[in-house]
Parts: structure tokens; C-alpha cells; sequence
């Protein structure tokens, strides 16, 4: 605390509130990385339900803070707060992506995952509403905005232990078949899904004398390597892909198109309603269309709708109806975003890795995932200072370049088992040796039934 108000003291009035705010802004990057850094150790020894339960109560801790830091004159329960929000989102978020992949069957496995797109989009829409001066973004009512978050932690605290543990963690960690097979059937029904379960023992084969990895073994595993690839350009592709600069200025393009300041919000906020429409499309088609294709082709597009952007913001001084164009691409590339990468990269990052390999893969993939959050925050505002529109020259680069790799290396999970999608990448892991036989059936003695 004294080297903080040292700080303040030594900047100006101007320069204090914009510290205050930038380290407000960041800590939740800073929490979300150490959140993300401890969810291996803690999902493989009390299972994912459990502590996703007890994150609940971390977030609601959190929104209680930031609630009451008005009625405090507090600002530091404001950086508690969201430092706390911080660490119970970096933790919660690979435990969602997992446990939601891990307890559908195969043939919804990819709807299942892209459903945290669909949520991720329905969350900015709603801060969006609910931000507005006319609902809670007015002076008195803005501590009731940032505890608003406590609410669907309170929702999920009531509401998830009617779920069970999911079947493969049961199974293959626990050995509880009896509890496998009674979460399948209440999480299936009581249809025929002896598929699902010979994919769950033939995953389980392959695992006999394997523990659960840590992130240091998983790090210097070969079998491993290129999903461990895969996983970090994954992430990286989505941080870079230029949709936070979109967001930065479609404020810009739609004054520059005569638009009053009041219609400007609104029409911002219809272009997050227009990401979280196309999530929903993303997830009816993801199974048709499949993984590969959705990244692949999303990138292809949304790279030449960036440099399309480029050249009309270039020429929006010129034709006035210019800005017009520059919107309607705006809204192209953010539905495509919605379609593809935003909902398949979820949905890939999980099917990718066998579950000795999950929990610390999602660590990886988290770290990297708030590091971006935390570096772009602090420097794309630089950036866009120095270069103003060419700053998408940066995301164009990245979103071909990351089109390629995926068109050359990334294999099609749709449809596939674990052991499948393995196999595939063991051909990358394995190219000059011996590929490593993988089981392809199941014991007598090892077979469950329902």
C-alpha cells in the first residue's frame, strides 16, 4: 500500500485516475493467470464438479467486494475484487471446457463445447445492456453492476450438484465403475451408447501405468508434442486475430459515419448481438461442418476481411460513404469469428488430448490465454497510437499465417474417438520412428456394460 500511494502521489490528477484504471483493467489478467496456474493440481485431486462448486463461492466473495466498494470509499476492494474475479475465472474456464466435453456423447460432443462461445458472447452482450446509463451504468448504481457477477456463480452453486462427475473421470482416475455408469445414464438416458463406453475403456487402456501428467512432464513428453503445438497456436490465433481491435474501433468508424454519440453505443452494442447470433449458428453447423474446416476457412476469411477493413478505414476521409462500408465489414468479420474460431477452438482444444494429458494441456493453454489478455491490453493502445488503422496489418499476418499451419497440420476431430484423434497425431509425433501400437480393443475382463 505505501509504495502504491507513493506512486499516485508522484503523478498527476490526470495520470493517477488513468494508473488507477489500467491496474484496475489488468489485475483480472494477473488473477486469471494464477487462477489457471493451480486448476491441474486441484481438478486431479478433488475432480472437476467439485471445484467448479467451490469456485462458485470465490466468485461471489468477489462481486460481494466489488459491491460493497462505493459504500466503503474503497478503491482498493475494487482491485481485491477484481483480482479475485481474476483468479475464479482463470481457474473456472478450463474446468468448463473439460467437464462439458467430458460428459456428452460423442455425436453432440462438439455442439456440447461450443456452447461456451455461445456463453462467452451472451456475457458481453448482457455487460453491454446492462451497462447502458439508463440501467446500471449510472453514477449510483454502478457497484450493483460489478457484483452482478456473483449472480450465475450463485445460479451454478445451486444448480450443479444435480450433475455428477464425469463418466471418464470416474472410470479412469476413481475406478468407480458403478458410479460411470450411473452418471451415463443420467446424463444419456437410458438409450444404447456402448459405443461411447468402448471409446472410454479404450482410452482407458492406453493409460494403464500412465498417472496423470504434470505441466513440466507433459512440457518434455514427445507423444505430446504437437498437440501441445496445437494447443498454444490455438490460443494465441484467437488473442491475435484483431477482434479486440475490432471492438476498439467500431466506436471510431461509426462517428466518423455522422452517427450521434447516444446511437453510437446502441449500435455497438447490435455487433455483440451479432457475434452471440452467430455462435448459435456455429453450434447447429460445427457438427456438419467440422472443426478443421470451421478454423480453417474462418481465418482464411477473416484475414482478407481485415485488410478489406484496412483500406476503407484508409479511404473513410475521402467518400463519405465510406464509413458505411468499413461498419458492414465490421460486422462480417465479427459474424465470421462467431461462426468459426470463436466457437470450433474451443471445441478443439478439448478432443485433442487424452484425460492424462488434459488438465495440464488446459494450464498451458490458460497461461498463454491470460498472458495475451494481460500483454495486448497494455500495449495495443501504443500501438494503435503509433499506427492507427495498419495496426491490422499485425492481425492480417497472424490470421493467414495461422489459416496455413491448421490447412497443413491440424487433423479433423469430428466424429473421431480419443484414441482416434491420437493415432492422427501420433503420424506428426512419430514421423522417423516407430509409431507406438495403440489398443484397439478392450479385454473381457476390462468391458462394462450398462
Amino acid at each position: 500500500p505505501k509504495l502504491l500511494l507513493m506512486i499516485l502521489f508522484s503523478l498527476s490528477q490526470h495520470d493517477n485516475l488513468l494508473f488507477l484504471w489500467s491496474l484496475i483493467v489488468s489485475i483480472l489478467g494477473i488473477g486469471g493467470l494464477l487462477g489457471a496456474s493451480g486448476s491441474r493440481y486441484l481438478t486431479v485431486k478433488y475432480g472437476k464438479k467439485k471445484c467448479l462448486l467451490c469456485n462458485n463461492l470465490l466468485m461471489i466473495t468477489a462481486a460481494s467486494i466489488m459491491g460493497c466498494s462505493k459504500m466503503s470509499k474503497s478503491f482498493e476492494m475494487i482491485l481485491i475484487g477484481r483480482f479475485l474475479c481474476g483468479v475464479s475465472v482463470g481457474f473456472s474456464t478450463p474446468l468448463h471446457h473439460q467437464y462439458v466435453g467430458e460428459i456428452s456423447p460423442r455425436k453432440l460432443r462438439g455442439f456440447a463445447n461450443s456452447t461456451a462461445s455461445f456463453f462467452w458472447s451472451l456475457g458481453k452482450a448482457v455487460g453491454q445492456i446492462a451497462g447502458q446509463r439508463e440501467l446500471l451504468g449510472s453514477q449510483s448504481r454502478w457497484p450493483m453492476l460489478m457484483a452482478s457477477c456473483g449472480i450465475p456463480a450463485l445460479v451454478q452453486l445451486f444448480t450443479l450438484p444435480f450433475f455428477p462427475e464425469s463418466p471418464p473421470y470416474l472410470l479412469m482416475h476413481k475406478g468407480d465403475q458403478e458410479g460411470c455408469k450411473k452418471a451415463i445414464r443420467q446424463l444419456w438416458g437410458e438409450g444404447h451408447h456402448q459405443a461411447e463406453i468402448d471409446d472410454i475403456m479404450k482410452e482407458k487402456a492406453t493409460m494403464k501405468n500412465i498417472k496423470i501428467l504434470s505441466v513440466l512432464e507433459l512440457m518434455k513428453e514427445p507423444a505430446i508434442r504437437w498437440q501441445l503445438y496445437m494447443i498454444i497456436i490455438l490460443t494465441t490465433s484467437v488473442q491475435l486475430c484483431g477482434i479486440n481491435a475490432i471492438y476498439f474501433y467500431t466506436f471510431e468508424v461509426l462517428q466518423a459515419a455522422g452517427f450521434e454519440e447516444r446511437m453510437v453505443y446502441y449500435m455497438t452494442l447490435s455487433i455483440g448481438l451479432a457475434e452471440l447470433l452467430a455462435t448459435v449458428v456455429c453450434s447447429s453447423i460445427i457438427e456438419r461442418l467440422g472443426r478443421k474446416t470451421l478454423i480453417r476457412g474462418g481465418y482464411f476469411i477473416m484475414g482478407s476481411l481485415l485488410a478489406a477493413i484496412t483500406v476503407t478505414l484508409s479511404l473513410q476521409d475521402w467518400y463519405f460513404w465510406m464509413p458505411y462500408c468499413s461498419l458492414c465489414l465490421i460486422i462480417l468479420f465479427v459474424v465470421v469469428f462467431g461462426l468459426g474460431p470463436g466457437g470450433a477452438t474451443v471445441s478443439m482444444r478439448v478432443e485433442i488430448f487424452k484425460l492424462s494429458c488434459r488438465s495440464p494441456a488446459f494450464v498451458i493453454s490458460s497461461v498463454f490465454n491470460w498472458l495475451g489478455v494481460f500483454v495486448i491490453g497494455t500495449t495495443f493502445p501504443f500501438i494503435v497510437e503509433g499506427l492507427k488503422h495498419f495496426c491490422f496489418l499485425i492481425f492480417i499476418g497472424v490470421l493467414f499465417s495461422s489459416a496455413t499451419f491448421f490447412h497443413l497440420f491440424l487433423p479433423e476431430t469430428k466424429g473421431k474417438s480419443i484414441v482416434e484423434i491420437t493415432e492422427e497425431f501420433d503420424k506428426l509425433n512419430f514421423r522417423k520412428k516407430r509409431v507406438p501400437a495403440t489398443p484397439n480393443h478392450v479385454m473381457e475382463e476390462d468391458q462394462i456394460y450398462l
